[in-house]
């Protein structure tokens, strides 16, 4: 039987920046070669690199706090790194580079506070020391003093807060106060949040108001606190009645129309039937008139279902638009009374029976209103002048 020559012996590694052994060559990573020496050479790289990680100890750690309790592990990853492929945060976790407890982690693996997570990934994409990983959006142009909150109820998981016209609910391009940002300040002030202390979570707020909307916004102070409101919202287990003052006078009763988004322009129409594609959304809107003024009439507005601008846009297929609404209003009025934002305000929220097993239980049956709100005065203003 004939001899076999035994292969030639691979080049040791040099230290520092890894090159890659294949066959009796040692190539640089960004040598052009064909594909499949290419994965050869793209495996061979990666073994040399978390080589390399291991040797020198290259690794981050970080302890869920309270606020990462319940969160996904993959999350959680992508919420302390800066800039980290999926593609490549998925094989992390396949490469055992993602570890809880000293055990390999899954993607889908719930944190306990208290767990121990280590991360072999490379450090550029991690932030630097000190540093909080980078916002995905643009960072605004400029930074305002937060306005001091209005709070109308408070306990120790969440906030009920007073939103005026104009302030934003989010941060966004312009950099203007929001109302996120607001009431971070204001836990903070208290004691009661550490931005400095926590690996992800900050404050939040769990249902949103357009900007020209002021009214009553719910906030919460935990990621516990967060995931639960969010699911009694979505479960249909909190109610929220308006006041709107509208511009001709409605039919008082329950009214029912298919809603489209326009996400380009950020309009919505709404139509008597379901579209062909079927991507149209069912709204219900309950109206109920509870004085007139002339052409006015102040209604309360019961929102069975929460979409996008469905006031506004329902009432104004109703032809009686929102006074004041810039985009879906009838503009003669609007500058005949000389108002500029949409009357339309959030007074009331209730809570039905939430289920024991959700941590905010206790909120069954609660009720919050907002007392004397402006759009009262708004109304009596127009009352008076239309008696004049």
């Amino acid at each position: 039987m004939p001899s076999q020559s035994k292969p030639a012996a691979l080049p040791a590694l040099p230290k520092g920046e890894p090159l890659v052994a294949l066959g009796q060559h040692v190539l640089n990573p960004g040598d052009a070669l064909p594909l499949w020496e290419r994965w050869i050479c793209e495996a061979k790289t990666e073994r040399a690199c978390l080589s390399s990680n291991k040797r020198n100890d290259l690794m981050k750690q970080f302890t869920a706090t309270a606020n990462d309790e319940g969160v996904r592990l993959s999350r959680f990853v992508q919420s302390v790194t800066r800039d980290l492929p999926t593609s490549l945060l998925y094989k992390s976790f396949r490469n055992k580079r993602v570890k809880v407890n000293g055990k390999k982690g899954a993607p889908e693996d719930r944190l306990k506070a208290g767990d121990l997570i280590e991360l072999y990934i490379n450090d550029e994409f991690f932030p630097p020391e000190g540093a909080k990983p980078a916002a995905r959006k643009p960072a605004p142009k400029k930074q305002q003093n937060q306005p001091k909150v209005t709070v109308i109820y408070e306990d120790e998981n969440i906030a009920v807060l007073y939103k005026p016209t104009h302030l934003l609910c989010h941060s966004d391009r312009t950099g203007d106060a929001n109302l996120v940002d607001a009431f971070t300040q204001y836990l903070a002030q208290k004691g009661e949040y550490d931005a400095g202390g926590e690996n992800r979570f900050k404050p939040g707020i769990c249902n949103r108001l357009d900007r020209g909307t002021e009214g009553l916004v719910i906030a919460a102070k935990s990621y516990a606190a967060l995931r639960d409101m969010n699911e009694i919202i979505r479960t249909d287990l909190l109610k929220k009645e308006y006041y709107t003052i509208t511009v001709g006078i409605p039919q008082s009763g329950r009214f029912t129309a298919w809603w489209e988004h326009d996400e380009k322009n950020n309009k919505v129409s709404i139509h008597a039937h379901q579209s062909q594609d079927e991507r149209r959304k069912q709204i219900i809107t309950d109206v109920d008139v509870l004085r007139t003024a002339g052409p006015f009439a102040l209604c309360k507005i019961g929102l069975v279902t929460g979409r996008t601008h469905q006031i506004r846009a329902h009432l104004a297929y109703l032809g009686k638009p929102v006074l004041g609404d810039i985009k879906y209003g009838n503009r003669k009025m609007n500058e005949r009374t000389g108002t500029k934002t949409q009357a339309l305000c959030a007074v009331r929220i209730s809570f039905l029976d939430v289920p024991e097993e959700n941590t905010l239980h206790y909120l069954s049956g609660k009720v919050i209103k907002l007392k004397d709100p402006q759009i009262l005065q708004q109304f009596d203003a127009l009352d008076k002048s239309e008696e004049a």
